[in-house]
């Protein structure tokens, strides 16, 4: 991967943080951000992880389809 694609990359995860409203409902907190990331790791690296990735998966088409996200 390119610097350039790396960067892109970057810009776009920043992007998915921003509209699933975590900076706002964090308050810009970084930490717990990080721990919510890290958190979404562990669950992926249990037994139930094809199940929660399907469930993720659905709910990101959703928002993305919507345009905006909502509370479940």
């Amino acid at each position: 991967m390119t610097r350039r694609e790396r960067t892109r990359q970057l810009i776009e995860l920043g992007g998915l943080v921003a509209k699933a409203d975590l900076i706002e409902l964090t308050g810009d907190d970084r930490a717990a951000i990080l721990g919510l990331l890290v958190e979404a790791a562990a669950t992926l690296r249990g037994e139930r992880r094809e199940e929660q990735l399907l469930l993720w998966q659905r709910r990101g088409q959703r928002a993305f389809a919507d345009g905006a996200i909502s509370a479940e």
